[in-house]
């Protein structure tokens, strides 16, 4: 790779939520929502698409905007759009799956290639030519997602969420319908694969399904009602038969050793995301909270293993993701590449109300129209940057992973600093290193020296190559976090 790669994955200001990852020809693309910085709700901002060789997930692509609000012809409100789709027929041309928000409509738009500029084509409907979706009867559909399956197209869509019953359709989970070659008639009844209901052994869907063919399993991802995380089940079927296998991903970590909604790691949200392959290795996207906002949702993402018998291990939140592996322990570092962030812990219970946040200067920010380029020091000379915010006494800041094989000091840039920060031995654990940080209302920097083998004492002698970097104010007021260094 040209350069290292970092959770989120897209630049500090660029706001896709709901990643859908797709390889078409030598490139991997993301089609998402899209959130706008200090929004007022959920994907305000029009479709957009980046994209990356696979042979070099660092080297990222604007690929501008492909659909606009304003092109669904009876969506004269302007409403969002949610969570879309793309795949690509057996014409050879792309269709995008998508959902106009307080509706119970899926529509769908076209294009000769992935990224392009997509048309409307139309919206999914019954062999009568009435809408699905429309009628009372029929079920309540929502974020939409489609595989093309031999001869056979699946489009899979549905909700848990009780509260969608104000559109006056039933909500029955998550169901599955087969389209035509045409890519828009329903040819099928609707089945239910996932129910809205909840017990211990299966959490229930809540939202977002994302389906994948792999091997001989179908895998369908998707976040459940309890805000844990994406979760999997698996069939060897596309219409039925899936089985609940458990949790794939959390961006606060619930799930993953030992942590729950009472100590995670990371400000809890919604999850929506899908897995990958490329080069032979699997990943899983999924997004996280940002700006101590629901609707301010970056992209992030990790590497997978599928094991023989079709399952997944769980893997923990980092900010190396696309990397592969820990990050170097050398040169300067943007902040909001934390995959932790924690508020001060009381009897072992965090409060999630004044955790820190990752937020940006100024306001939300459109790139360049012209698409098609890359993520430069030129092209970004423009744009905002993005820092952590909101640090207040006891708080943490995690970083995952470095080789800290050479590595001996720690250099931070910080703001509004009225104390020391701390270098811990691991989150919530002990001080290995302190400093005295410079006070004052511009970014300022203060350097300390650690030793990485007192981050893994007691540890395999060899864990400094893949060593964590956790950090602890101890102060007054609220500081910020821009940078740091390490050398």
């Amino acid at each position: 790779m040209k350069k290292q790669c970092y959770n989120p994955y897209l630049p500090g200001w660029e706001y896709i939520p709901d990643g859908e990852p797709k390889v078409f020809g030598d490139r991997l693309y993301i089609f998402g929502s899209h959130d706008r910085f200090d929004g007022a709700g959920y994907c305000e901002n029009d479709y957009v698409s980046w994209s990356a060789p696979v042979d070099d997930l660092s080297n990222w692509r604007y690929e501008g905007i492909i659909f606009r609000k304003d092109q669904t012809p009876w969506n004269t409100k302007g409403e969002p759009y949610y969570a879309p789709d793309v795949v690509q027929g057996k014409d050879g041309r792309y269709y995008l799956y998508y959902f106009v928000a307080n509706t119970s409509i899926i529509s769908v738009a076209v294009c000769k290639t992935p990224a392009g500029k997509y048309e409307y084509l139309g919206d999914v409907h019954m062999p009568d030519g009435h809408t699905y979706g429309s009628k009372p009867e029929e079920w309540f559909t929502f974020d939409p997602s489609v595989l093309v399956d031999g001869d056979r197209i699946w489009l899979y869509t549905g909700s848990g969420q009780d509260s969608n019953g104000q559109y006056g359709h039933k909500i029955k989970g998550c169901f599955v319908l087969e389209l035509d070659q045409d890519m828009l008639t329903i040819i099928s009844e609707p089945k239910i694969l996932l129910p809205a209901k909840w017990t211990m052994d299966e959490p229930n869907f809540f939202e977002g399904p994302s389906i994948r063919h792999i091997g001989e399993w179908y895998y369908l991802v998707y976040p459940t009602t309890d805000l844990t995380g994406l979760n999997y089940s698996i069939s060897k079927y596309p219409d039925r038969d899936f089985v609940y296998k458990g949790r794939i991903h959390s961006t606060s970590d619930i799930g993953y050793q030992g942590h729950t909604l009472m100590n995670c790691t990371y400000p809890i949200g919604n999850n929506h995301g899908g897995l990958v392959c490329v080069n032979g290795q699997w990943f899983v996207f999924d997004h996280r909270m940002t700006n101590g906002s629901q609707w301010n949702r970056q992209g992030v993402a990790e590497p997978i293993q599928i094991k023989e018998d079709g399952t997944i291990e769980m893997v923990e939140a980092t900010s190396c993701g696309l990397n592969c592996g820990p990050l170097r322990g050398q040169g300067k570092y943007p902040a909001y590449i934390c995959c932790n962030l924690a508020g001060e812990a009381m009897a072992g219970i965090r409060n999630h109300m004044k955790c820190p946040k990752v937020t940006q200067s100024g306001v939300d920010y459109v790139p360049d129209e012209n698409a098609g380029y890359e993520i430069t020091a030129e092209t970004e000379v423009n744009a905002p940057y993005s820092y952590v915010a909101d640090i207040t006494e006891g708080c943490q800041i995690g970083y995952k992973y470095f080789d800290m094989t050479e590595t001996t000091r720690l250099k931070v840039e910080t703001r509004n600093a009225k104390g020391k920060i701390q270098i811990l031995d691991q989150l919530d654990g002990k001080a290995i290193a302190e400093a005295i940080l410079k006070e004052g209302d511009t970014w300022t920097e203060t350097e300390l020296l650690f030793d990485p083998k007192r981050i893994s004492a007691g540890k395999a002698e060899g864990d400094i190559k893949k060593c964590p970097l956790f950090l602890k104010y101890q102060g007054s007021g609220s500081m910020e976090l821009r940078s740091f260094t390490l050398s």
